[in-house]
């Protein structure tokens, strides 16, 4: 097992055969590389802001950035518009415009208004030429979806490459693929994914697809008197509610498991009847601690 930092936050890679882990770290390292490299909006020299830079052009774009971008698109129709990465601007309004260091270091009151998300249906993809538009004004956030899909990508390829299980965490979206251990990998549901594992809280057992959380009360920063953190409902262009603090899901992939996460959050109270229709496994704790699980999650009754 090995542990790193990129893309702003804890990654983890673990492999069932102790002699492919060189190999396993480099391919992740070339995987982690090229989606920063394609959809970061902290680097001025990456492949989204060369998108925005077209004024509202078609653009063909590289297959990853078209990929992250239709995926981040997929996500926000299937969650009905509650995940939507048009929601960057918003995002950058509430002061999240820059490295998170750098954002906590800032606590100026802020200046402008919630900005209501335009709506994903505005960007425009071409499938067959790999081509996007953006209009001008409209600035993507694909972080969340994008590290899941970074994620699946690394653990299928890791697998793929060393005939090997595979397990890799970014920022506590967990990927999986190949044959797993013996009674399938150990995950630590945490709030913070960076939480030592002797300090989890609660562990489950994953032998298949991904599992995602999303939380509330570790990406935050103070502006003025306001508590903020990075979950953006599209609808207000405002901070979601902090009724959930932390929620995490099972599903097919890591992707998946993402967009229902963070939906969670947005979706508030109504949470627990949406995951449950859905039947996806999730476990969700209320801001005053109280937990609540859905869909076979496996039962737990402690209090955070």
């Amino acid at each position: 097992m090995s542990h790193t930092r990129a893309l702003g936050t804890t990654v983890t890679l673990a492999v069932d055969r102790p002699d492919q882990i060189e190999l396993a770290e480099s391919i992740l390292v070339g995987e982690l590389d090229a989606i920063d490299r394609a959809c970061s909006r902290f680097r001025a020299d990456s492949e989204i802001w060369r998108l925005y830079a077209s004024g509202g052009a078609n653009v063909q774009v590289s297959p990853l950035l078209f990929e992250a971008i239709a995926t981040a698109c997929a996500v926000a129709e299937r969650t009905g518009g509650v995940v939507d990465p048009t929601v960057g601007a918003a995002v950058e309004a509430l002061g999240y415009d820059r490295d998170f260091a750098e954002v906590r270091s800032l606590t100026a009151p802020l200046r402008a208004e919630p900005r209501p998300a335009p709506g994903w249906w505005r960007v425009e993809l071409d499938a067959s030429s790999h081509s996007v538009r953006v209009p001008p004004g409209i600035r993507l956030e694909l972080g969340a979806s994008a590290k899941a899909l970074a994620a699946d990508g690394a653990a299928r390829s890791i697998a793929s490459a060393t005939d090997s299980g595979v397990l890799v965490s970014i920022g506590g979206d967990v990927s999986v693929a190949g044959a797993p251990p013996p009674g399938g990998w150990p995950i630590g549901i945490s709030i913070d994914s960076s939480t030592p594992a002797e300090a989890v809280g609660h562990v489950v057992s994953l032998s298949s697809g991904g599992l995602a959380s999303s939380s509330t009360a570790v990406r935050t920063w103070r502006r003025g008197n306001r508590r903020l953190h990075h979950i953006v409902d599209p609808v207000t262009g405002d901070v979601a509610s902090e009724y959930w603090k932390l929620v995490s899901v099972a599903a097919a992939s890591c992707v998946d498991a993402n967009a229902a996460s963070t939906a969670a959050i947005i979706w508030g109270a109504q949470a627990v009847a949406q995951l449950d229709a859905l039947e996806l496994p999730a476990r969700l704790v209320r801001g005053d601690g109280a937990v609540t699980s859905v869909g076979g999650w496996p039962a737990d009754t402690a209090s955070w």
